[in-house]
C-alpha cells in the first residue's frame, strides 16, 4: 500500500510551490479565489531563507516554455497571421505573471505582490540570476499602479491614524519627531498629499509635505520649527515642497513622484490662488561625497585646496570665520557638481536628475540650510531650491530629456562663471 503521507508537502516551500502550481491549473473561479488566499498566506509565513527558494522556484519552473516558444516561432515564420503572432505572444510571456495577476485577486495579493518584489530587488545584488523575475514583477505592477488607478489624497490631522503612523515610519528626508512634530506639519499654513490604491488600504504610496512661505524658503530646521504664523501676518506666496517620501519599496521605478508634483501644483493653485510660486527645499545627497573625489584628486587651485581642508571638521560652521572663508568656494562646487558633473548624460546628483527631468528650474542654492548631522554628512549643509514654472516647465523638461539641458537661474550662472 502506497503511503499516503509521502504525497503531503513535507515543507512549507514546498506546500507553497504546489499551492502555485494548482492555482496555474484549469479551476473553477471559487476554487481559484481560495487557491490565491492560501498562496497569500503561506508568503507570508515564508522565512527570509525560504522566500529565496521560493522566487528560484518562480525563475526555473514558471518561466515560459521553450518548447512552446520555438513552436510558436516555427508557426509565424510560416503563417504571419494576427492569430499566429497573438500565440506567439501567449507563448512568450512567463507562467509567473499569471500566477502575479491570480494571487492579485484574494484579499492581501496586491500587497504579496508588492511584496515579493521589494524582496527580488533586495536580493538582486547578491542573486543576479533573479532579473527575469524583477522584471516581470515590475511589468504587472507597473499596470496595476499608473495614473488611472492611484488617488490622490489630502493628509491631515484627521486622516486615519494608521495613515499617519506610516508618515511617522516612512518618512525619509526629514525625520518626524513624534506626534506633535506631525501635527505641526498638518498644520493650516502646510500641507500634505500622498498617492493611495484602493487595494492596499491606509498604505500610502508616495507622500509630498508641503510649507506655505513667503518668498523661497532657505533653512530647513528654521522652516520645520516655525511657529503658527499669526493672523495679521502677509498671506503666503510659494509653496514649499519639503519632503517627498516614497513609501513601498516594490514600486521602485515605477515614476510616481512627478505626477505626485505636478498635481499637487495644481491642486495647490486651485485652492490658494494667491500663490505665485511653486519650489523645493532640496537636498543634495551627493555633493559630499563627490567633493570628497575630487579633493583627493587635486582639481582645485591650491588656495581652494587649502581652505577645503577646514570642512575635514564637521563643526566648522560653527566658527563664523571659516563659515564666511568657505562660503563661496562651496557654492562654487556644489553649482559646478549640479550643472556639469555628469552620470552618463544626466546630472549625477540624484535628486536633481528627479527635479530637472520633470521641467523644474534649478534657481538657487542655500548656504547651510542644513546643519543635521545628515545634512552636513551628505551636502556640508547646503540646500537647493528648485522653482516650477508652469509656463516652462514643458520646455525644461524636453531640453533636458533631449539634450541633457539644466534649467538654471542668473545666479547659478553667476556662481558658474565665478
Amino acid at each position: 500500500m502506497t503511503d499516503r503521507r509521502s504525497a503531503l508537502p513535507r515543507t512549507a516551500i514546498e506546500a507553497l510551490c504546489r499551492t502555485a502550481e494548482a492555482l496555474l491549473a484549469d479551476t473553477s473561479e471559487m476554487a481559484s479565489v481560495a487557491l490565491a488566499e492560501l498562496v497569500v498566506r503561506r508568503y507570508r509565513d515564508l522565512k527570509p531563507t525560504e522566500r529565496l527558494e521560493f522566487l528560484t522556484f518562480l525563475l526555473d519552473e514558471l518561466g515560459p516554455s521553450r518548447g512552446a516558444v520555438d513552436l510558436a516561432i516555427d508557426a509565424y515564420r510560416m503563417d504571419r497571421s494576427e492569430a499566429s503572432l497573438t500565440r506567439l505572444f501567449q507563448a512568450v510571456e512567463p507562467r509567473r505573471q499569471a500566477l502575479f495577476r491570480s494571487i492579485n485577486t484574494a484579499p492581501g495579493g496586491t500587497w504579496t505582490v508588492l511584496s515579493m518584489r521589494s524582496h527580488v530587488l533586495a536580493l538582486l545584488d547578491e542573486y543576479p540570476a533573479l532579473a527575469p523575475v524583477e522584471v516581470d514583477l515590475f511589468h504587472v505592477l507597473s499596470s496595476w499602479f499608473n495614473r488611472g488607478f492611484i488617488v490622490l489624497e489630502r493628509i491631515n490631522w484627521h486622516s486615519p491614524g494608521a495613515v499617519l503612523e506610516r508618515l511617522i515610519d516612512y518618512e525619509a528626508v526629514h525625520e518626524i519627531r513624534g506626534w506633535d512634530d506631525l501635527r505641526r506639519r498638518l498644520a493650516a499654513d502646510r500641507r500634505c498629499f500622498g498617492y493611495f490604491h484602493p487595494a492596499v488600504e491606509d498604505e500610502p504610496l508616495i507622500f509630498i509635505e508641503v510649507a506655505l512661505t513667503r518668498g523661497l524658503a532657505s533653512n530647513i530646521q528654521e522652516l520645520l520649527d516655525a511657529p503658527l504664523p499669526d493672523e495679521d501676518e502677509q498671506p503666503a506666496d510659494t509653496a514649499t515642497f519639503y519632503s517627498i517620501t516614497n513609501c513601498q519599496a516594490g514600486l521602485r521605478g515605477i515614476p510616481l513622484g512627478n505626477f505626485l508634483i505636478k498635481q499637487v501644483v495644481h491642486e495647490l493653485a486651485t485652492e490658494l490662488p494667491q500663490l505665485t510660486q511653486f519650489a523645493t527645499l532640496s537636498p543634495v545627497p551627493g555633493f559630499a561625497a563627490w567633493l570628497a573625489r575630487a579633493r583627493r584628486a587635486e582639481a582645485w587651485p591650491a588656495a581652494d585646496q587649502a581652505d577645503l581642508e577646514a570642512i575635514d571638521d564637521r563643526l566648522w560652521y560653527e566658527d563664523a570665520q571659516t563659515a564666511e572663508r568657505l562660503e563661496p568656494t562651496l557654492l562654487r562646487a556644489c553649482a559646478d557638481y549640479l550643472v556639469n558633473v555628469k552620470q552618463g548624460t544626466q546630472p549625477a546628483d540624484p535628486v536633481a536628475r528627479f527635479h530637472l527631468r520633470n521641467g523644474a528650474r534649478l534657481e538657487r542654492i542655500d548656504w547651510l540650510g542644513d546643519t543635521s548631522v545628515n545634512g552636513m554628512r551628505q551636502s556640508h549643509g547646503l540646500l537647493v531650491n528648485y522653482v516650477y514654472d508652469e509656463t516652462q516647465i514643458n520646455r525644461n523638461h524636453e531640453a533636458y530629456v533631449h539634450n541633457g539641458a539644466v534649467a538654471h537661474s542668473d545666479a547659478i550662472t553667476r556662481l558658474l562663471d565665478a
